[in-house]
């Protein structure tokens, strides 16, 4: 990275990022959350945790994360290309830990820095099962497979907005201004450090099957509010 672009993005680019993240942010109400019994019950099993949630409620629910430092650490992919910089330093201003890969590209090595992040680093990864090029609400093997392997549970979280526009593939959750947010959070689940081939395809099963629920229970907790 040449020390003019290094410029450019840390102090033009990254701030006007933050800026307008946090201005999307402040123009919903507080969230409502449900389930907070259950990030305890996470944290009193393990220091970290794996939370998983589909890729179009990333932006209230890793808001809702960061607010839980600092008893949790939250952790975010981030591509170790050049233009990566940007999103890596966003990472940090927000008090995140930047993890480099790609999962299309290097889901290998990024398996791997996920895992040395969780067990040594008590860094708790985001992971969205369905991104970031999809299919939607699909749930991929990578977090259970991470789960498997360092025996740390998964956190299933959603989130839904009384008032939000959709875009992209993934129909990606902005909530208006004003709106209404609940987010919710499921019980933690551990996965066996041995599964077969169809084990595995029962778990994505079952993932997808709760991160659908607990959709259903924050619209739901929405409606209970009138």
């Amino acid at each position: 990275m040449t020390p003019l672009r290094r410029f450019t993005y840390r102090w033009i680019v990254v701030p006007l990022g933050a800026a307008l993240i946090r201005f999307v942010w402040s123009l919903a109400r507080r969230p409502r959350v449900i389930g907070t019994e259950n990030l305890e019950a996470a944290l009193a099993a393990a220091p970290s945790f794996i939370p998983v949630l589909w890729h179009q409620h990333q932006l209230f629910a890793a808001k809702w994360l960061l607010e839980q430092r600092p008893r949790v650490t939250p952790g975010f992919l981030v591509s170790p290309s050049v233009d990566g910089e940007i999103g890596a330093m966003l990472v940090d201003r927000f008090g995140g830990v930047a993890v480099r890969g790609s999962s299309s590209h290097t889901g290998a090595r990024a398996l791997r820095d996920y895992y040395e992040a969780l067990v040594k680093q008590a860094v708790s990864p985001i992971i969205t099962p369905d991104g970031p090029r999809g299919p939607r609400f699909v749930f991929k093997p990578g977090a259970i497979l991470l789960a498997q392997m360092s025996g740390r549970p998964m956190l299933p979280i959603a989130y839904a907005a009384s008032r939000a526009i959709l875009f992209h593939w993934d129909r990606f959750v902005i909530p208006l201004p004003f709106a209404r947010i609940v987010v919710a959070i499921g019980a933690p689940r551990r996965v066996p450090r041995t599964l077969d081939a169809a084990g595995m395809r029962q778990w994505q099963e079952d993932m997808t099957a709760e991160l659908r629920g607990l959709f259903a229970r924050a619209q739901d907790a929405l409606a209970d509010r009138g």
